[in-house]
Parts: structure tokens; sequence; C-alpha cells
């Protein structure tokens, strides 16, 4: 019995020494590869999203277009994971952007031709905005606001919405039907078919210079700018109506000795090797500007000879020195928002009083935009007491002791 005990014993501990040997074989190549394996998965997350974007595109013009790793990149920021992981990532392809930047060249999938051409009369100043295809609601607000299409002052103002295809086409459910419907309701809609992102905004630059040039050639002012900006277009008409429609015009707010960003987490980074000069020509912030027609043919040509770069607003400045035009500093255009004055800190900068001498303010949501139009344009608008009175104000000199001695005089002559 004993023997018989001690043979068990004995094969259960021959079996348990395999067993744990196997486990020791089978972890030992995890334990060896594991740290290696995040190395790898860093350095080939910047390729692979590139291929997962081209590969998910079915037209060959479509597989042209910049790279979706920014965008990519700005969710991984927000999650955060680890500070090292996020300087590893890269905020742009940028040489997928330079394998790709000489496709300029989209299809116009909606258009407005007869735009500038209906009668009557000539299209004083055409409005050009920069639009998505989620923002409707930013749209409606420009095109109920400032952004009319109407005679002001004499002067007859046209109005477009700039769009380019949204980069994500399942989660804007039925956005070809209903861009159709917008376009066929308002006929406004420029749209083109390139993806609508950050890097893909010099695109939207020069396909509505080449279209401004072909359909709008007659128009003699044109004004550029961003959804999200207020503007004061009866000051807009004001100003261009003392100006030659037949000489060269570039105002905004100009932006002289800037240097490109070096930083990697910037989203304006621009590496050395695509830019290495150390200060950008003078440009306009995009928040909005004004040309005249003349300008924007010749901007139309330039930029046509001028290589793709990836900030739309530097670009531009690159096709006004091409042309040798420098741009004009104007006050009224503020595309930094509105900043308080040092001499009245109590003020609020969603002021009337502020906006009303102003041309152009950014960074205003829609019903901001809805409200201070409203407020500018009612039967007693803000701020405008001060000019309804035009003299000095004094008190009333008392009348009443004239009739009384009038009557004394009278009861004496009696």
């Amino acid at each position: 019995m004993r023997v018989r005990l001690k043979g068990e014993v004995f094969c259960t501990f021959v079996l348990l020494i395999a067993l744990c040997t196997l486990l020791y074989a089978l972890l030992r190549p995890t334990q060896q590869t594991s740290p290696v394996t995040p190395k790898k998965s860093k350095v080939s997350l910047p390729t692979v999203k590139p291929k997962t974007f081209l590969e998910s595109e079915d037209s060959p013009s479509e597989s042209k277009l910049l790279s979706e790793v920014y965008n990519a990149q700005q969710t991984s920021e927000e999650v955060k994971p680890s500070p090292t992981s996020a300087l590893t990532v890269p905020p742009f392809d940028f040489q997928q952007y330079l394998r790709n930047k000489d496709y300029r060249n989209f299809t116009l999938l909606i258009n407005q031709p007869n735009k500038c051409h209906q009668p009557p009369g000539e299209s004083f100043l055409l409005i050009a905005v920069k639009s998505i295809v989620e923002d409707f609601d930013r749209r409606e607000s420009v095109r109920k606001t400032w952004g009319r299409e109407s005679v002001i002052n004499g002067a007859k103002v046209r109005r477009v919405f700039l769009l380019g295809t949204p980069r994500n086409k399942t989660a804007v459910s039925m956005w070809e039907s209903l861009l159709q419907q917008e376009s066929h309701y308002y006929k406004d809609i420029l749209l083109w078919d390139f993806l609508d992102t950050f890097f893909n905004l010099t695109l939207k630059e020069i396909h509505f210079l080449s279209w401004a040039e072909e359909y709008c050639s007659n128009v003699k002012f044109v004004f550029k700018g961003d959804a999200d900006v207020f503007v004061n277009v009866e000051n807009l008409i004001h100003f261009l109506q003392s100006q030659d429609p037949s000489e060269d015009l570039f105002v905004g707010d100009i932006i002289n000795n800037a240097k490109p960003i070096r930083s990697r987490k910037s989203k304006y980074y621009i590496p050395e090797t695509m830019y290495g000069l150390g200060m950008y020509p003078a440009y306009a912030g995009g928040g909005g500007f004004l040309m005249s027609g003349v300008t924007m043919k010749k901007l139309s040509k330039s930029c046509n000879e001028v290589e793709l770069f990836p900030i739309d607003d530097v670009f531009l400045g690159m096709c006004l020195q091409r042309i040798n035009l420098t741009p004009v500093l104007h006050a009224g255009f503020k595309t930094f928002g509105i900043t308080k004055p040092s001499a009245a800190p109590h003020l609020e900068t969603f002021d009337p009083c502020f906006y009303r001498d102003l041309m152009v303010v950014h960074s205003l949501k829609a019903a901001e935009i809805w409200l201070m139009w409203n407020l500018l344009h009612s039967q007693q608008p803000p701020c405008s007491q001060r000019q309804r009175i035009k003299k000095p104000f004094h008190w009333k000199r008392k009348k009443a002791k004239l009739p009384i001695k009038a009557v004394t005089r009278v009861m004496d002559k009696n």
C-alpha cells in the first residue's frame, strides 16, 4: 500500500514539473517581446492612418487628397494616454502632402453659374463665405443677417458659400440630398470634390478664385471670410464706394513679420524642409478681407504659379507677393476678436457700441451674430442717441414773470 502511494505521489510530482516547464516556455517569449510592442505601435501609427484613408476611397481623384493624420492626431490628443506618445505622433503627414500637393484640379459638384449675371444691375460686392456641410445653422445665420442678398446704398450684394465634401460621409446622413435641396432653395452653394479639412483650405482658396474669375468677372469688389464672423456690410460698402474698382485693392487685418511655427504640437507646424525661410510674407487674417475684382483676377492667375502651402492665409500672402501687391492694414478688421480698451476695462466686449464702427469681427457664435445684427439694425440702435443731440443741453429759462409784469402795467394805467 505504501509503495502504491509513493508511486502516485511521484507521478503527480513529475506531471507538475512538466506542466510548470510548459507554462514557463509559453510565457518566456511574451515577456521578452512585450516591452518592444509599444515601441512598434508608436512608430507605425503615423503610417497606418494614410493607408487606411487612401484605401477607403473609391475614386482615383479622391485618392490624391491630403491625408487625415492631422485629424487623427487631434483625437489622440484629447485622450492623452501619455506625454511621450503625444510627442511621437506628428500633427500632419507632410511626406504624403508633398507627394499629392500638385493635384489641384477638382470637380465642381454644385455650381451657381448665374450668380453675378442676374438682372437688374451690375454686382457691386460678392460675399464668399467658407463653410462646411454640417454648419447649416451658421449659413442660415449669415443669410438672415449680414450676408443678405440685397441692394445697400445703391450697391448690389451677392453671396456664395464655399464647401468641400465632408470628412466622415457616414456621420452626415443624406448630406448630398440635403445640400442639393439647400442649393435649389437658396442658390448660393458651391461644392467641390475635395475633402473639407484644415489643410485643404488652400484648395478652397484657389478653386474659388478660379470660379470667381470665370463666373463673376464683372464684380467690382469681393469680400471673403469665415462663417463665424460678424460683418458690418454697410461700413464695407461705405468704404468701397470711395475706392476705384479698376485699381488693385487688398485690405484686411494684415500680419507682418510672422515666423513659421516649428513646434510639432502646434496646429500651424511647418518643418524647415517645407519652408526654409525665417519669415512669412505679409498676409491677411483669414477671418475676412476685401479685394477688388481686378486683384481677384490677378490672384487667380498667380495662385496657379505658386506651389500649394498647407496654411491658406500664408499661401494667399505668397500669391500677393508674386504680383508685387502689398496688402493694406485697416483698423476695422478684427480677425482675432475684440479686446477691452485699457481706459474702460469695465465695458463688455459683446456690446453693440464696439461693433458700430468696425467692419469684421471674428469668432462669434451663430446666436451672437444674430443678436448683434438685430441690435444694430433696430429702430433705436444703441450708441445712436448721442449723435441725435446736435446742440449742447441747456436748462430753459422760466417765462412765467413776463405775463405778471404786463398785468401790473395795465393796472397802473387804469
